[in-house]
C-alpha cells in the first residue's frame, strides 16, 4: 500500500516523528509503519521489541496522547505499526503545532494556528468579546436598518424586534456574559476596523488590464455597506442599456441585480476576517469578481460550491443575522438562486476559483446589454456617502422625467431604498429649483427644471 493522507512509511525511528504523530492527532488520524520503504515493502527493524516500549512512552510524554503501537512480522522481518487517533483538541510538540494535509505534514504558524485551535476548541474568531466598547457605543441607524428589513423579510416578527436593542443582540446570540461578540461589533459598530482591519468593501472599475478607473470604499458596519453597496454598484457602476417593448420602457442591466446581490451578501456574511483583507469588487466592462478571504470546510472544492450542498456558515452570527435580514439564503441555496438569476437574464453561469484562504466568484456580462462608453475619469476618492447619494439622485430625476406622477413609495421601490430617503432627497431638489411640484399631492406632477 502506497502513502496516502493516512499512512506514513518510514525505514527506521527517529524521534523527530512525534511531530508526525502529532499531524496524524491534529487531523484525521492515521498510521505510521517503522521498518517499511516507502514503496510499502517491508525492509525490518532490529530493535522493534525496545521501541515497542519506548515509543508509547514518548508519545505520551512528549505529546500528552496514547497511540496503539504494534509489532508485526512479514518474511522474518519485523515491523512496527503506531495508529494515531484523531484527537478532540490541539496537540503540540514542544510548543509546535503539526497538521497532517494530504500526503504531507505542515507545521501551523499565525493565522491558520489561530484558525485551527479555534476549530478544534469550538471557538469561533467571531465569539470573541471585547471589553471596550457597550450596546450604547453601537451605531443607532444599523439596528433600525436591521429591524426594517427583518420585518420586512418576515423572518422576524414585530413582537420580536420591538425590544430594547440590548435584548434583540441577546436574542441574536451577539452577546456573551453582557459583553459585546466581535461579530456585534462587526455588524453594529461604526468602525468595525476597531476589532479587525480590513473589515470593509472596495469597488473598483477597471479598463483593460490593471487600469483602475475609479473606485470607492465602503467602511462602516456590515449592515450598513449591505444597505448601500448594491446601489451604489447599480447607480455608479453600471450603466442600463434601455429599449422599448410597446412603448414599455424597459432597462438591462449587464450584470443579473439579485444575482449579484446575493453573492455580494454572501461575500460579506461568509468572510473570513481574522484574514484583515477587504472584500473586493472588480467591475470590468465584461466582467464582474467578488472576492473575499474563505477557509472551506474539510473537502469541499470550487466544484461543491457549484452544487447543492449543506449551509455551513463560517460566521454562524453574522450568517444569521443576515439571514434574518433576508440578504441571504439558508439550506445552501444561494448558488441556486444565483445561477437561476442568471439564466433569466440569459448569460453564463458564473465560475468560483478557489486560491488559497480566497474565493472568487466571476460573473460574465450580458453582452446584448453592453453600451459603449467614453473612458471614465480617473477618480481616486472615498467619499462613499457623497457618490452614492449623487447617483442616487441622478437616478431619482431621471425617474421623474420619465414618470412625472410617480409616487414617492414607488421611487423607493425603484431605487432600493426607504421612502424616507427619497423624502430628503426631494426636499432638497425643490429647495435648489431643480424640480417643481405642479398640482396637488393626490393628482399632481413634477416637472423638471433643466
Amino acid at each position: 500500500m502506497a502513502e496516502s493522507q493516512n499512512i506514513e512509511y518510514k525505514e527506521s525511528w527517529r524521534d523527530e516523528y512525534l511531530k508526525w504523530v502529532c499531524g496524524f492527532a491534529n487531523a484525521q488520524g492515521g498510521t505510521i509503519y517503522i521498518g517499511v520503504r516507502d514503496d510499502g515493502s517491508v525492509v525490518g527493524i532490529k530493535n522493534a521489541k525496545k521501541l515497542l516500549e519506548d515509543i508509547p512512552n514518548k508519545i505520551q510524554t512528549g505529546l500528552g496522547i496514547i497511540a496503539d503501537v504494534n509489532k508485526h512480522t512479514k518474511n522474518g522481518l519485523d515491523y512496527i505499526e503506531i495508529k494515531v487517533k484523531p484527537s478532540s483538541f490541539p496537540i503540540s510538540y514542544h510548543g509546535e503545532f503539526h497538521y497532517r494535509s494530504g500526503a504531507t505534514k505542515q507545521q501551523l504558524t499565525g493565522i491558520a494556528l489561530s484558525q485551527f485551535i479555534m476549530r478544534k476548541t469550538g471557538f469561533r474568531w467571531e465569539d470573541v468579546t471585547v471589553d471596550n466598547l457597550s450596546v450604547d457605543d453601537l451605531d443607532e441607524e444599523s439596528f433600525k436598518i436591521f429591524r426594517r428589513e427583518a420585518l420586512r423579510s418576515k423572518r422576524m416578527t414585530e413582537a420580536e424586534l420591538n425590544v430594547s436593542n440590548t435584548e434583540l443582540l441577546s436574542k441574536l446570540h451577539l452577546m456573551t456574559d453582557s459583553k459585546l461578540k466581535r461579530s456585534a461589533v462587526l455588524l453594529f459598530y461604526n468602525d468595525p476596523q476597531i476589532v479587525q482591519t480590513g473589515s470593509y468593501v472596495k469597488i473598483g472599475k477597471f479598463g483593460d488590464g490593471a487600469d483602475l478607473q475609479y473606485q470607492d470604499v465602503l467602511e462602516g458596519s456590515l449592515i450598513t455597506t449591505a444597505d448601500k453597496v448594491i446601489d451604489l454598484i447599480y447607480l455608479k457602476y453600471l450603466k442600463a442599456k434601455i429599449t422599448y417593448e410597446h412603448d414599455r420602457r424597459v432597462e438591462t442591466y449587464p450584470f443579473a441585480r439579485e444575482a449579484v446581490r446575493e453573492a455580494v451578501y454572501n461575500a460579506i456574511a461568509h468572510n473570513c476576517y481574522m484574514f484583515g483583507t477587504p472584500i473586493q469588487i472588480r467591475i470590468e466592462d465584461e466582467a464582474m469578481i467578488i472576492s473575499n478571504s474563505s477557509i472551506l470546510p474539510n473537502g469541499w472544492t470550487a466544484e461543491t460550491l457549484m452544487e447543492p450542498h449543506d449551509s455551513i456558515p463560517y460566521n454562524p452570527d453574522i450568517a444569521n443575522v443576515f439571514y434574518r435580514m433576508g440578504y441571504i439564503e439558508t439550506w445552501g441555496r444561494g448558488i441556486q438562486k444565483i445561477c437561476d438569476e442568471c439564466r433569466a437574464l440569459g448569460t453564463d453561469l458564473p465560475r468560483y476559483d478557489v486560491l488559497g484562504n480566497g474565493i472568487r466568484l466571476h460573473f460574465k456580462a450580458l453582452k446584448s446589454a453592453l453600451i459603449d462608453q467614453p473612458k471614465a475619469p480617473k477618480h481616486q476618492g472615498t467619499d462613499n456617502e457623497g457618490a452614492l447619494e449623487s447617483a442616487m439622485v441622478l437616478r431619482l430625476i431621471e425617474l421623474l422625467r420619465e414618470e412625472p406622477d410617480i409616487s414617492q413609495e414607488a421611487l423607493g421601490e425603484r431605487l432600493g431604498t426607504t421612502r424616507r430617503v427619497v423624502q430628503k432627497h426631494i426636499s432638497a431638489l425643490k429647495d435648489s429649483g431643480r424640480i417643481v411640484r405642479i398640482g396637488g399631492k393626490r393628482y399632481g406632477h413634477w416637472q423638471i427644471n433643466e
